[in-house]
């Protein structure tokens, strides 16, 4: 929302300066986001006289002009422009004088051999035009020396606010006008808009074509024709206006509705009588209609949208922009003006849909002031008559303006129960009335407020306390430090809290590097992965790419080791602690830990390291560790075979503590869902779900036993047992760990081995299994001891026999 100093002052009686104007427009809410003032900029360029100017000894397209500046003896300029001439006035800048076109603070200078002491400038050194073909030719009247800001007018300082979406009042210079003088910073200026007196029946008549739960979608129209207008050029100062703003002149009928939109927050439509159809019917647009707008595009409508119609059809899409074919030009002699209100929504759902960003509907779709559509178009019409000339209709009108006004009912003590201040009532009543709130007294503890028609953002009484706090002034509000109590105790994380963050240490001590990504996935992403179902895709997502929330981790890490892939960094190792998204229940939303391994793994590249891919076996490994790091007791976990349709079906498992308590998987990804996500592989991953683990069992405090290190040597025993070859090696080192939990502390597999010396449909699992002695070193006698314990064992659970 832009705006001038002086626009501001034709509505706000004040004497404050710029920098307290823009100080208090930030205080009370209007954030002001930039302000021009050119005369700062220019103040140092003044009006001068060229006495003299002749021909460059030494260049033939300069010129050397002696300069009456107005403060004393004449000085020196050399002068390229070719209009410099004898007895002319310019624009003139002494040496030390930032020449904001050309980014340079002007010095003394010789120029082939002539001493020039200024410049004679151009418009476009001065950031005013693109006008590079000569310097500024003033008029005779100019007075040399005065300030050419000043004398030009351009010492008007331009305002922008950054306006929040719940302050419709306030995109107009009067609702920002209004918010000043109820800050003090003026008195604000009111005018009685009057009727204007139709001299004939308005020819055109109008139609609201809805059905009864349409209504809302344009409850409000009016009209009014003026015949007989002249729509030439509008009054210089309307014209500066506008321009000052940024919005270029187009003809009196189109600026007088510009003009109106920024004055008054009330957005109006002209359209050339002449070139209307019949009556006008508003209604719902039909599937595959079309209309030229006035920027030249064609749009295809839907029944979403709202067109204002005459008999050949969409003449203006309602609230967003006019109709090219019923547009005002300078042959247009007679005007139907219009005024209406609108749904917010559905103007916003239009504008987007079609791409359509204009200033009416940037104040449309924020909700206009109900109660000024008829003063508005009285306003509207005493221009276009002072302007254009022409003569009035009456007004003919459809629908019926709102005016319901919502009362509520406001104890004193909410502003201080809600913002920790004292204010008295009578302070408050003076700041809500200079609003325009009506506040009457109901008792001694609390008021009736009556919301003016211009504030939809006011619905309760939080909204009251927030404008007289905002008046006021935040900064007024005390500062409270909370209480400190000693002997507080620290903050107590719940266990899925405590999870997520031993999950983060956990997996970052095994290589891996943290990763945030999306939590929704494109629709084929998120079937690949198990998902995909209805309850789960997005109304409105943010792209298309991004349509369902994500029923797994491995996506958006899978995606992000591609990425970086894409980008030459082949070795990728990823996890991420976040929420999945299983279904649309309560208790579909999951915490799961998830990891993902592409490239070499161990050590990668360096020259000393044995390059592998990373496998199955990474992927357990590190969840593995993550269930170790979070306590869980992995004696009644069971690792099974296969997992679901994203892994690959002989290089995965299932963590599970029996069929129903399934905990997580492990494994290379399919091939299949790896060329969904567009990823080379292999990919090594898995993922928890920390939900499902089971939670630790309550028991008593005790102290922690101190951490045993044996002064005894371990020894390390090798075992080579024959099973089945569907036998699995976990199984097998799990019965030869409980052969002496005692001596036992360790059972890693080193060695598998089919073919010559093993019997067809076996293999040889290779074990070592440490013992570690406590009290005292084991004899030979001991050792074989332990080591018939784990033979035995082997063969009474896996079926096992020692290898010869």
């Amino acid at each position: 929302m832009k705006f001038t100093l002086s626009w501001l002052k034709e509505h706000l009686d004040t004497s404050a300066s710029l920098s307290e104007i823009v100080e208090t427009l930030t205080r009370i809410g209007l954030e002001v986001e930039y302000v021009h003032d050119p005369a700062a900029q220019l103040k140092d360029f003044t009006i001068a006289r060229v006495i003299e100017a002749k021909p460059h000894p030494n260049a033939d397209r300069l010129r050397v002009c002696i300069v009456d500046t107005g403060s004393g003896a004449p000085v020196q300029v050399v002068c390229g422009a070719p209009n410099a001439r004898t007895g002319m006035k310019s624009v003139f800048s002494p040496p030390g004088t930032y020449i904001p076109g050309k980014k340079i603070t002007l010095g003394k200078g010789v120029i082939r051999g002539v001493e020039s002491l200024g410049m004679l400038c151009s418009s476009a050194e001065l950031e005013l035009s693109n006008d590079h073909e000569g310097i500024i030719d003033l008029p005779e009247d100019a007075p040399v020396g005065a300030s050419y800001a000043q004398w030009a007018g351009l010492d008007d300082p331009i305002i922008e606010i950054n306006l929040t979406p719940n302050r419709p009042d306030a995109a107009g210079v009067h609702g920002v006008a209004r918010d000043l003088a109820a800050a003090g910073l003026g008195v604000l200026k009111t005018k009685d808009i009057l009727p204007v007196e139709g001299k004939f029946p308005c020819p055109v008549g109008v139609t609201l074509d809805f059905s009864q739960e349409d209504k809302h979608l344009a409850p409000f129209f009016g009209l009014r024709l003026v015949r007989g207008v002249k729509n030439g050029q509008s009054p210089a100062w309307l014209q500066a206006r506008l321009r000052e703003i940024g919005l270029r002149p187009i003809n009196a009928l189109v600026d007088i509705t510009n003009f109106l939109t920024f004055d008054r927050a009330r957005p109006l439509h002209v359209f050339d009588a002449k070139k209307v159809k019949g009556n006008l019917v508003v209604r719902r647009a039909k599937q595959g209609e079309t209309l030229l707008a006035l920027d030249g595009r064609t749009y295809e409508l839907d029944e979403n949208m709202v067109v204002i119609c005459d008999d050949n059809g969409p003449e203006s899409l309602a609230g967003v922009m006019g109709g090219e074919a019923s547009g005002c030009d300078e042959n247009t002699t007679d005007a139907l003006i219009e005024t209406a209100l609108w749904d917010p929504m559905n103007i916003a759902h239009t504008g987007r849909k079609l791409g359509i960003v204009t200033d009416a509907r940037y104040r449309f779709e924020r909700g206009v002031d109900p109660a000024f559509a008829l003063p508005g178009i009285e306003l509207a019409t005493q221009l276009v008559l002072e302007f254009c000339g022409g003569e009035p209709s009456e007004l003919t009108l459809a629908g019926a303006v709102p005016r319901a006004p919502r009362v509520i009912d406001f104890p004193w003590s909410e502003i201080k129960r809600l913002a920790g201040i004292d204010v008295a009532p009578a302070q408050a009543t003076v700041i809500l009335e200079r609003l325009g709130f009506t506040v009457e007294k109901t008792s001694d503890a609390g008021v009736s407020i009556a919301v003016p028609s211009w504030r939809p953002d006011i619905e309760g009484k939080a909204d009251i306390v927030e404008e007289v706090v905002r008046l006021i002034g935040v900064d007024n509000v005390p500062s409270t430090p909370l209480l400190r109590a000693e002997g507080v105790a620290p903050p107590v994380l719940t266990l899925m809290q405590k999870r997520a963050r031993n999950a983060r240490r956990s997996l970052a001590g095994q290589g891996l590097v943290e990763a945030v990504t999306w939590s929704f996935v494109s629709k084929e992403q998120a079937e690949a992965f198990g998902g995909g179902a209805p309850a789960l895709a997005l109304a409105n997502p943010i792209a298309a790419d991004l349509s369902d929330m994500r029923p797994s981790l491995l996506p958006g890490l899978v995606a992000a080791a591609g990425r970086n892939a894409a980008r030459a960094l082949g070795d990728q190792n990823l996890f991420e602690v976040g929420q999945i998204f299983l279904d649309a229940t309560e208790t579909g939303q999951r915490l799961a830990a998830a990891g993902v391994r592409r490239g070499l793994a161990g050590a990668g590249r360096h020259w000393s390291a044995q390059a592998r891919e990373a496998g199955v076996f990474d992927a357990k490994a590190d969840a593995m560790a993550l269930l170790s790091a979070l306590g869980v007791p992995t004696g009644g976990l069971q690792i099974v075979p296969g997992g679901p349709a994203w892994f690959h079906p002989g290089r995965s498992a299932t963590l599970q503590f029996g069929p129903k308590t399934v905990v997580g998987h492990f494994g290379e990804l399919h091939p299949r869902a790896l060329k969904t996500m567009d990823v080379e592989g292999p990919v090594a991953a898995f993922e928890i779900i920390l939900d499902a683990l089971p939670a630790p069992k309550a028991k008593p405090t005790k102290i922690k036993p101190k951490l045993e290190i044996s002064d005894l040597q371990p020894v390390s025993r090798d075992f080579a047992f024959i099973v089945d070859r569907a036998a699995r090696a976990g199984d097998l080192a799990k019965a030869a760990q409980g052969a002496d939990k005692a001596l036992i502390v360790d059972v890693a597999v080193f060695d598998l081995y089919e073919g010559k010396g093993v019997p067809e449909g076996k293999k040889s699992i290779g074990l070592a299994v440490t013992l570690q002695p406590r009290e005292k070193t084991l004899t030979d006698a001991e050792i074989d001891a332990v080591a018939q314990k784990i033979v035995a064992e082997a063969e009474k659970k896996c079926g096992a026999t020692l290898r010869g």
